[in-house]
């Protein structure tokens, strides 16, 4: 069986940018998460420790997005995807998507995105 737990719009406040002002002001990024996985014995048995527990992916975002400037979203993207994958046993598949509201393109927009989309045996 296949489920997914989804963490939606998961905010930072970090210091990442192609800009050196970006690196040095920093801003606002946005992380929303689909993890594929199997929860169906943990709804069972209503058993936090036979599911993905989504606090403790959500403090693994927290401390990637933290951990180290980074130039592009895309980066990011991909380095939660791969340690996500790397660190979670019962993630089978994951989706990134990482959102950057304040980009310096000259004209209004609402964000840029990045998605990465990786299965455990890639």
């Amino acid at each position: 069986m296949t489920n997914i737990i989804r963490i939606k719009n998961a905010q930072f406040y970090a210091y990442h940018g192609a800009l050196k002002e970006e690196q040095n002001i920093g801003g606002k990024f946005e992380i929303d998460v689909d993890v594929y996985t199997d929860f169906s014995e943990a709804a069972i048995h209503d058993n936090l420790s036979l599911t993905t527990n989504y606090h403790e992916i959500y403090k693994f975002l927290d401390k990637i997005i933290h951990s180290h400037k980074y130039y592009l979203i895309e980066t990011i993207a991909t380095k939660i995807a791969d340690e996500v994958i790397l660190n979670f046993d019962g993630v089978e598949k994951i989706i990134v998507k990482v959102r950057k509201r304040s980009v310096p393109v000259g004209g209004m927009l609402d964000f840029v995105e990045a998605e990465v989309m990786k299965e455990k045996n890639e």
